[in-house]
């Protein structure tokens, strides 16, 4: 299944959503499932992005509807990247 790497920044307004419901971080993942996808890995970063996820889902179409979706809701701004393993990559290039 395509995997893609999805980068997350908070607004002000995640901040303050995560200052008060630290669980929403699991909640969100949960949403990410219903609409199609799921989180395989997670991790909070410092730096330009506040969270990296590898993504696992079907298609295109469905991780676009999963970065929409958690874009609408105003806490975050996402940036999605598909990803191939290394051997995938070569495989393509030969």
């Amino acid at each position: 299944m395509p995997v893609y790497i999805m980068l997350s920044s908070l607004t002000a307004q995640g901040v303050q959503t995560l200052k008060s419901n630290p669980d929403r971080l699991r909640e969100v993942n949960r949403d990410v499932e219903e609409l199609g996808a799921k989180v395989l890995h997670q991790w909070a970063t410092l730096g330009e992005f506040d969270f990296v996820n590898v993504v696992e889902a079907p298609d295109t179409a469905t991780i676009a509807k999963v970065s929409v979706a958690l874009g609408a809701r105003g806490s975050t701004r996402i940036q999605t990247l598909s990803a191939l393993t290394i051997d995938e990559f070569v495989q393509t290039i030969q």
